[in-house]
This record gives C-alpha cells, structure tokens and sequence, in this order.
C-alpha cells in the first residue's frame, strides 16, 4: 500500500521555525548537542563531517569552531542564509538528502535532532544509500531521532499536546501515532503577532529492528543503538541514538 506523505515543508521550515527555536534550543543545548555528535561520531581536528539536514547551521558552525571540516545540505535556502552568515568555513549546499549534491568521501554524516524519516519508506531508505555512498570506508553515519517504544508508550492516550511560547506568541503541536504506517502525524498551530498559521507534518519513527534492517540494505556494515546518555535504549528513553559503520 502506498504511503501517502504530508508535509507541509515550507510552512514548517519557514520563519516561525527560526523565531520558537531560539526559545526551544538555546546556546547551551546546541552545545550539549555539539559535544555528543563528536563523542558519538568519534570527530577530531581536521575529520571531514556532512551535516544533512543542517538546517540554519546549529551544529554545522559549532563543528567548524572546533576544527571539523564540514559540509552541511539542507533543501531550505532560508536556512542556509543564516548558517552561511554564521561561519564562512562551512561549505554550505542546497539540495535533496535523496540525492546528495556532494561526493564526499566523509570521515562521517549526521543526522541530528529528528531530522530522519521525512519521506515515505523508500524515499527514507535512499537517504540511508545515500549516506552509506558519500562515506569512507570505515565511517560513521550518526542519527538522532525519537525511541519509537518510549514516544508510543509516553503519548498513551492520543492526542499528545507540546506547546511552545514566546512572549504572546505560541505554537501548539498535536501529536497522532499512526501504527499502521509506522509515523508520527502533527498539527502545527501557530498564533503570532496576531496571525494565525495551520500547518501539518509526517515523520517515520522505525523500530530498531527495522532500522537494522534499513542499514543493512543501504550498506552498512553494522550498527549500534543506544540512548543519549550513551547507555542502552529503554521505553523509558526519549531518544535513539543511531551509530552505523559503513
């Protein structure tokens, strides 16, 4: 059966994105973030990182302040106008994560803070080929999504609100699991400067055991799972953290 995606790109990665996500991330966190995607991707001086999505340069720019030679691609302009006024040493491209403009070899990929799963199961798939084929052999390709068991368990019972506010401003996300597809289905409200804005998007949360599968089938030689922390994923962890071999 085909899987028929929504995604309302524009309206999601748009300017409200950028003004509730300094409020959502700040300095701090997007440091925390920085410290585990080398720690997980096991990054030094001089190592070669693609950054896809890199969204507006969060980790991107924190990467090359550290020494990392990154290439981040991301498919919205918008953002990357404000990731290249951060750091001019990133190498910055637009483009599809199902058909990477760039050839790499990469000492590693990432793919951070729920940035996979955009796609129906074969556009996820391609993006997982196309990580395995930019990397060197021997290199690392770090995701970090939702657990699928803890955000089904932690959402009992459905709907599951997440509101976020600045100032008046809000933007209210009404979160739907959908078991048969596999994939997390939200309603965006935003209500800013007195403006109302409705908007929805559709992710594909995976079990590991499909994950293992996936990598295996895009390449992979192996791969690793665990929780933030580092520890073992648990339904009491909110976050899967994926480390594959290529």
């Amino acid at each position: 059966m085909l899987t028929v995606v929504r995604f309302d790109f524009d309206e999601i990665f748009g300017d409200d994105y950028l003004y509730f996500s300094e409020a959502q991330v700040g300095d701090e966190q997007s440091e925390r973030d920085t410290d585990d995607v080398v720690r997980f991707a096991d990054l030094g001086p001089g190592d070669t990182v693609l950054d896809a999505p890199c969204g507006h340069g969060r980790i991107s720019n924190r990467l090359a302040a550290r020494g990392i030679r990154v290439v981040g691609v991301d498919a919205s302009e918008r953002f990357l106008d404000v990731a290249r006024a951060g750091d001019a040493r990133v190498d910055y491209h637009l483009g599809d994560l199902r058909a990477l403009p760039v050839d790499g070899p990469f000492d590693a990929a990432v793919s951070w803070f729920s940035s996979f799963g955009y796609f129906d199961d074969a556009g996820n798939r391609a993006v997982l080929a196309e990580y395995r084929r930019v990397l060197r052999p021997g290199g690392r390709l770090v995701i970090d999504m939702h657990n699928r068991d803890e955000i089904v368990r932690r959402m009992t019972p459905a709907p599951f609100g997440f509101v976020t506010q600045v100032g008046e401003d809000i933007r209210v996300d009404t979160n739907a699991f959908d078991c048969v597809d596999g994939r997390m289905e939200t309603d965006r409200l935003v209500v800013r400067d007195g403006h109302v804005r409705r908007s929805h998007f559709s992710v594909r949360i995976p079990v590991i055991t499909e994950l293992r599968a996936w990598l295996g089938g895009a390449g992979f030689s192996g791969a690793e799972f665990f929780a933030r922390n580092g520890k073992a994923p648990s339904i009491h962890r909110p976050r899967l953290i994926i480390v594959a071999t290529a």
